[in-house]
């Protein structure tokens, strides 16, 4: 899944992740155009995995 997929169904995604991951709040999952490694920053900080994990995990969702 790439960048311009995320953006389209972010909403989607974030209620999802909320779900699997309840300490996750909506300013960790704050999706700006043009700062993703801001998120996957915020996503590797919370979730203690790698950003190929994020983006593998968001991919799966």
């Amino acid at each position: 899944m790439n960048d311009l997929t995320i953006e389209g169904n972010w909403n989607q995604v974030k209620g999802k992740l909320k779900q699997k991951y309840s300490d996750l709040t909506d300013d960790d999952l704050k999706f700006q155009e043009g700062k993703e490694d801001e998120l996957y920053g915020r996503l590797q900080e919370k979730l203690g995995k790698t950003k190929d994990e994020i983006k593998e995990l968001v991919a799966s969702l």
